[in-house]
């Protein structure tokens, strides 16, 4: 029985108004490529300078070049425009490369982080948490910040260049003029301010909703998610959840793209009609007697007025970006910050050559602290090296949670877990993957061929050797009838495979992967008895010579055990070999009563359909 816990994985509460600890955060993550950006700096900061000379140049052929006709300095600043025009254009490609290059190192950093960071951790967060949400957080919301990424850096250190740049050729221009120009801009700041606020309120619910969305799809359309709506006849209903979902999804869009627009368009209308404020201004600067602005000048600063809203706006728009950003990084820094309970200490046991003596020592496990009782109390069990143990009892007794401490799917609560007399929290992950083994009854392939999912467990394995751990298995005679053989694809959880087949492939990766101790954690409670016999065999071959803990459903697979416990609410009632227990005539004698009584029908079936004995 799987344990029991929580539908859903909560993400903890976060305080939203912490920006700059977030930004800090983000700013942390460009540092590997703080020489890159270098770069990018000096080839903004060159641009800038470049582009801005261009006024100037124009200031000169206006006042100075065309009025007195000098051709050949004419001919000179034009060239100068063109020049500072082409210079401008290479810089900013070859700033968009590196900026881009670096904004992606950057995505594949996170990414690689957030995946890394979900190996690590525990099953349960698995069994609380929908494979949508997981998938989403890596897929929509790191791809949702791709763009502010990738190029706010550059933005940032351009448009600040860019900004700094054209207000210092302004006033060397025109002071007044100037400080007409600069009083807009708080106004500027406060819209945007309040456009990024509303932006990254709306980006939070919508990549609630694509996550929802995204684990709707995963859970309804794969495999048993199709067969399990046709054959209740609810592939209707879930087209209309999932159209409500998508309906949500529209209308967090739309307000998503509208979400201040109105106010974003005021900053618009204001840019165009600043030339006409500027050339008002000027006017009654020359009506009140002040000094003469010549033609050039005007023109010039009304060029450099619109080179300064320009990256203005940019900049106000990269704060509303950054805004919405925020949201995105928050919720990927929510897995980051994911507590890891299960970790390699900090100077790890490795064994080169591995007994397989197994012992649990006063074990106590629970899997929540406000559980009224533990799932495993005080337990006390040793299996030799090479030997058997069989673990039996009722559906809820603990039987599969005392398996997940082996291989460390689990920690124990409360004693400890030892391989070769060493606690399994103190090797390293390494030694405790090559030495313990574990068939489940729910058996995963991966979509890929039959050969594929063998060398899971030994990439380097020949084809020979995955030909003799198939034999092992009992399964190589029905790989070798396929068409493709060992290059036939598995389907999507191996549903091209029966249940038996499956099992017998998941045996034989673990034979190839020839850990010395075994879990099988009711292998074979789901087969029928035909094929039960066939896997059976198979687990008979890769038992021989291992240290065995078999978790057991039907109790004619485990006979043979050397030790046989009988668990009950997470104690042990009875234990010793099966003809010692059943000379108590406890518990397990009433198991085997019921497994008996449970058989009996199918047995009675089989002889009624079995053709009549001449």
């Amino acid at each position: 029985m799987h344990p029991p816990e929580p539908l859903t994985w909560t993400p903890p509460a976060k305080d939203d108004d912490q920006p700059p600890a977030q930004v800090r955060r983000i700013l942390r993550l460009f540092r590997p490529y703080r020489g890159r950006l270098g770069v990018v700096g000096l080839l903004v900061g060159a641009a800038s300078l470049v582009s801005v000379a261009s006024p100037f140049m124009l200031r000169e052929i206006l006042d100075t070049a065309i009025p007195e006709g000098r051709t050949g300095l004419l001919t000179l600043l034009a060239l100068g425009m063109i020049v500072a025009a082409v210079m401008t254009s290479v810089f900013g490609v070859l700033q968009t490369l590196i900026s881009t290059t670096v904004g992606q190192r950057v995505m594949h950093d996170l990414r690689t982080a957030v995946y890394s960071q979900l190996q690590q951790m525990p099953l349960a967060f698995f069994t609380r948490t929908r494979t949508g949400e997981v998938q989403s957080r890596i897929a929509n919301d790191i791809g949702g910040m791709q763009a502010t990424v990738t190029s706010t850096a550059t933005s940032l250190v351009s448009n600040l260049t860019a900004v700094i740049a054209t207000v210092v050729a302004m006033l060397a221009l025109d002071w007044r003029l100037t400080i007409v120009t600069l009083l807009l801009l708080p106004v500027f700041i406060a819209i945007s301010r309040r456009v990024g606020r509303e932006r990254k309120r709306i980006t939070t619910q919508r990549q609630k909703q694509m996550a929802a969305m995204a684990a709707t799809v995963t859970e309804s359309l794969s495999v048993s998610g199709i067969l399990l709506g046709r054959t209740m006849g609810r592939a209707d209903s879930l087209t209309d959840s999932f159209a409500k979902e998508s309906e949500r999804l529209v209308d967090l869009e739309v307000r998503s793209s509208m979400a201040g627009r109105w106010r974003m368009s005021i900053i618009g209308i204001v840019m165009a009609a600043m030339p006409a404020v500027i050339y008002w201004a000027a006017g009654f600067v020359l009506q009140g007697g002040g000094p003469t602005i010549s033609i050039g000048t005007l023109v010039a600063f009304v060029s450099l007025q619109q080179g300064l809203f320009r990256p203005a706006v940019s900049l106000l728009s990269t704060g509303v970006d950054m805004q919405t950003s925020l949201a995105l990084f928050q919720r990927i820094f929510e897995y980051l910050d994911l507590p890891v309970d299960i970790t390699e200490p900090a100077k790890p046991v490795r064994l080169d050559k591995i007994r397989g003596e197994v012992r649990f020592d006063g074990v106590t496990f629970a899997y929540d602290r406000n559980q009224a009782a533990p799932t495993l109390d005080n337990l006390d069990v040793t299996v030799p090296a090479g030997g058997s143990l069989a673990v039996v009892g009722s559906t809820g007794s603990g039987k599969s949670t005392l398996s997940y401490l082996v291989p460390r799917l689990y920690d124990v609560t409360a004693g400890r877990v030892t391989l070769d007399g060493i606690d399994v929290r103190d090797l390293d992950f390494d030694t405790l993957a090559r030495a313990v083994g574990v068939v489940s009854q729910e058996t995963y392939l991966f979509h890929a061929s039959v050969g594929d999912n063998l060398r899971f467990a030994k990439p380097d394995a020949t084809d020979s050797e995955i030909e003799a751990a198939a034999r092992a298995a009992q399964i190589h005679e029905h790989i070798a009838s396929l068409p493709d053989g060992y290059n036939t694809l598995v389907g999507e959880r191996g549903y091209r495979f029966s249940g038996g087949e499956k099992q017998r492939l998941a045996i034989a990766r673990t034979i190839l992967r020839d850990p010395p101790v075994l879990i099988l954690d009711e292998a074979t409670s789901a087969l029928d008895t035909r094929t039960e016999r066939a896997v059976q065999q198979a687990i008979d071959a890769l038992s021989a010579g291992r240290t065995t803990i078999t978790i057991a459903h039907r109790l004619s697979t485990v006979r043979d055990a050397d030790e046989i416990v009988v668990l009950e609410s997470g104690r042990i009632a009875e234990r010793g070999s099966h003809d010692e227990l059943l000379g108590l005539d406890g518990r397990y004698t009433a198991l085997v009563r019921r497994d008996a009584e449970a058989a009996a029908p199918i047995h009675r079936g089989a002889r009624a359909t079995a053709p009549a004995t001449p």
